[in-house]
């Protein structure tokens, strides 16, 4: 039987496709789940309208993807991060966080899938990153990961913390201190009360 294909069916043809199939294959299978028609003349007709309105459709994401492309092309992002010794992040960047970091500052929206990281950032330093938007439409952009400081004010508030902790410890210490001997006394006053009567 010979059909006319309206989705692709893997190993056997691509939409828009004519081919001679089995009758039982068409039947039981391609026609029920609407993947092929018979090839008349309405469906060929048909076929042929469903491959240009895909080409064209196709046709608008590839311009739109290419728009994309130019608008990203080169663009440079900086990524802050706290570092231990021998300039190693603590943690990692991921295409997640260069995706956030994309629409944040440039205001456009990436799939972090598309970002091709072939492993997370461990370093600080300078990292051109292909973004694959299409088959070949791949994008470069510059990321930079710098150290991220702790403000002189930041740090200076932590310690004032550390240090009214520390004493509030040091004053409850005392506190239980003159607690304790306070009752140590009044037991030593009854003792001594009780001895002498």
């Amino acid at each position: 039987m010979k059909v006319i294909f309206l989705e692709d069916v893997p190993r056997v043809a691509r939409s828009g496709d004519i081919k001679e199939v089995a009758d039982g294959y068409a039947r039981n299978f391609l026609i029920p789940k609407k993947l092929a028609l018979v090839a008349d003349a309405a469906a060929i007709k048909l076929a042929e309208a469903r491959c240009r309105a895909k080409a064209r459709q196709q046709a608008e994401t590839e311009a739109e993807l290419q728009e994309l492309a130019r608008q990203i092309d080169g663009k440079e992002i900086t990524l802050k991060a706290r570092v231990g010794s021998k300039d190693r992040l603590y943690g990692s960047i991921t295409s997640a966080d260069i995706a956030v970091e994309m629409e944040k500052n440039e205001g456009i929206v990436i799939d972090k899938r598309k970002i091709d990281l072939e492993e997370n950032i461990h370093q600080l330093g300078s990292y051109e990153i292909t973004v694959r938007l299409g088959k070949e439409i791949t994008p470069k952009i510059k990321v930079n990961v710098i150290e991220e400081k702790i403000e002189d004010g930041a740090e200076a508030k932590t310690e004032k913390k550390v240090k009214e902790k520390a004493e509030e410890k040091a004053e409850e210490k005392t506190e239980k201190k003159t607690e304790e001997k306070t009752g140590e006394e009044k037991e030593e006053e009854e003792v001594e009360a009780g001895e002498e009567t």
